[in-house]
């Protein structure tokens, strides 16, 4: 395994002379704390065993979100939050996939582009959750993922949404469900999320970028019913925090080649790419969001200020179905969170004091 720390330290000072200029600002703060990551630039914390007494100086994370050794505890911290959040009765993951012949727009004027297919999806959804031939309701409650890279890298934007099969109705002040197999129509749905995209760059000036033709054809929508909510949760908290390769499918780096694997959707079988080092970094580095962007969102009974509390959205659903439908048990690791751990003995690592980065050079540690 080979750390992508590693291939930054040794390929972004060449990468940095071909596109310095040119590169996006965001890009250069993405090389920065990925060189910085776990090095005295992020200074440094110090701990006392309470088994032997040693101490112990550990360089400090930089915390960016692009930084695929900084994301892994928020991941799974997220993940339980969502679990604790679910409704009883069938869910349903939408996915709206940006077409090939927009990606180039998409990925120039990310922070316009990215917001309003949040914005155009969003809304189509719920303008088809009130229509009664469906659900009929006003507060559906679903969140969405950002989710901009292939498995090979690649530029591939695409929103997935975790959906709950139904919606809580204001008239009535009842939950209106949906069949387990269907939420809304699938074309309709494209038809729409393409209208009010289209809409929304018309109002920020933006049409004449973008070829008309692309809103005469059919956007890719994909409606797939997945029961609970807790294996479509479990696999988005992946992309939540965790950025568009990991250390552990880094193959090889040498020769100014890097060699990672990957798996070809519906396969089980490991495949392998290569490029050059500059090509992976480029590749790698334009999955880099805007600074402030918002991944992920929250709609209807799931966002914190809804109108319609949780509780009360769960317990009509309940009382619907006589207490026989309930949000599903889901196997917890129990444990305690656990501080760090002394490597020689294994005692408790206990807190001491932080050492700032401009400190950390004169720091010349003990005896």
């Amino acid at each position: 395994m080979v750390a992508i720390q590693n291939i930054f330290r040794e390929h972004a000072p060449a990468y940095l002379e071909k596109y310095g200029d040119r590169m996006p600002r965001n890009h250069r703060s993405v090389i920065d704390a990925i060189l910085s990551c776990r090095t005295p630039a992020c200074g440094m914390t110090v701990y006392e065993c309470a088994g032997c007494g040693k101490h112990h100086h550990i360089f400090r994370s930089c915390g960016n979100r692009h930084c695929p050794a900084c994301q892994n505890q928020k991941a799974l911290d997220w993940m339980d939050r969502q679990l604790d959040r679910q409704v009883p009765g069938p869910y349903f993951m939408i996915t709206f996939t940006v077409p090939k012949e927009i990606r180039r727009f998409f990925r120039s004027r990310q922070s316009i582009a990215y917001d309003a297919l949040f914005k155009a999806s969003s809304a189509a959804m719920k303008k088809l959750v009130r229509d009664g031939k469906f659900i009929g309701g006003d507060v559906p409650g679903f969140f969405g993922v950002l989710h901009t890279w292939g498995r090979t890298l690649n530029y591939h934007p695409h929103i997935h949404y975790v959906v709950a099969g139904g919606a809580w109705s204001k008239d009535d002040n009842a939950w209106h469900p949906s069949r387990p197999d269907f939420y809304v129509p699938n074309k309709a749905l494209s038809r729409i999320c393409r209208a009010k995209f289209r809409d929304l760059m018309r109002d920020a000036g933006m049409s004449r970028l973008i070829d008309p033709g692309i809103f005469r054809e059919g956007w890719n929508v994909n409606i797939q019913p997945v029961g609970a909510a807790e294996q479509s949760i479990r696999y988005l908290s992946h992309y939540v925090f965790k950025v568009a390769i990991s250390d552990h499918r880094i193959v090889d780096a040498a020769d100014g080649t890097v060699t990672f694997s990957y798996k070809k959707p519906k396969s089980r079988r490991t495949r392998y790419m290569e490029l050059d080092a500059q090509d992976f970094m480029s590749r790698f580095l334009q999955h880099s969001l805007p600074p402030g962007f918002m991944k992920v969102r929250y709609y209807g009974f799931m966002h914190s200020c809804s109108g319609v509390p949780l509780e009360n959205v769960r317990a009509s659903i309940e009382m619907m179905h006589a207490f026989e439908l309930v949000v599903p048990e889901t196997p917890r690791d129990t444990r305690e969170k656990s501080g760090p751990t002394c490597p020689d003995c294994g005692g408790e690592l206990k807190y001491c004091y932080s050492v700032l980065p401009h400190q950390v050079p004169e720091y010349r540690g003990p005896g």
